[in-house]
């Protein structure tokens, strides 16, 4: 009974990641507005309904597609809580923070950031579309912000930053537009943005690199 439960729940998630990854293809090939569940469901491989039956609508389809993007799985897991985040603030230098941060946040650009731009141009036309992320801090920030704090704190690190001022500084160069303006349009291997991405926050958040 066990091994047939366990099946069914295996299939179950199968069939979940499936439809998550057709609608993350199609909601950037043909933006969210032009894609229809039944295309979601033609390239997952199952029935519209059973999108509806898991899902319940297209914005909550959405919400679960970019909160497993941003994670990189469907574990109920906060960012703050995951082991790439817990290297950066543990690590004991600012120069070894950043390293992490940097490594982490490419992880988490490759997945999402061409999905924040359709999410963006989405949220534009489809009211439902800004009531599943209602006006508040950025998540995003809130999880740089908690870095930067630590990082300021870090041996290395450049005293007369202060931590919004880093902050400031983390949220610009790792930016989703920034990321996609150099990986996408001027085509740079994502190991290079990362590489250049650590090497111009070294430059301007700690003393190390200036030595």
């Amino acid at each position: 009974m066990r091994d047939r439960k366990g099946k069914q729940g295996n299939k179950a998630q199968e069939t979940r990641r499936r439809i998550i990854e057709a609608a993350g293809a199609l909601f950037v090939e043909q933006g969210y507005g032009a894609t229809k569940l039944q295309e979601i469901a033609d390239r997952a491989g199952v029935a519209v309904q059973t999108i509806y039956f898991v899902f319940r609508n297209k914005p909550s389809l959405l919400k679960e597609l970019v909160d497993v993007a941003i994670a990189g799985d469907d574990e109920p897991v906060p960012t703050m809580d995951r082991p790439w985040f817990a290297e950066v603030m543990n690590a004991p230098t600012a120069e070894s923070a950043l390293a992490a941060l940097t490594a982490g946040t490419r992880g988490t650009l490759e997945r999402v950031a061409a999905l924040t731009e359709m999410v963006r141009a989405a949220a534009a036309t489809n009211p439902e579309i800004r009531e599943l992320w209602p006006d508040q801090m950025d998540p995003r920030y809130t999880v740089i912000s908690t870095a930067a704090k630590a990082l300021t704190k870090k041996p290395g690190a450049d005293p007369a930053i202060t931590a919004d001022e880093a902050a400031d500084i983390i949220y610009a160069v790792l930016s989703p537009e920034l990321f996609l303006l150099l990986t996408r349009d001027r085509a740079w291997p994502p190991a290079k943005w990362e590489q250049w991405a650590c090497r111009t926050l070294s430059s301007q958040l700690s003393v190390d690199s200036r030595l």
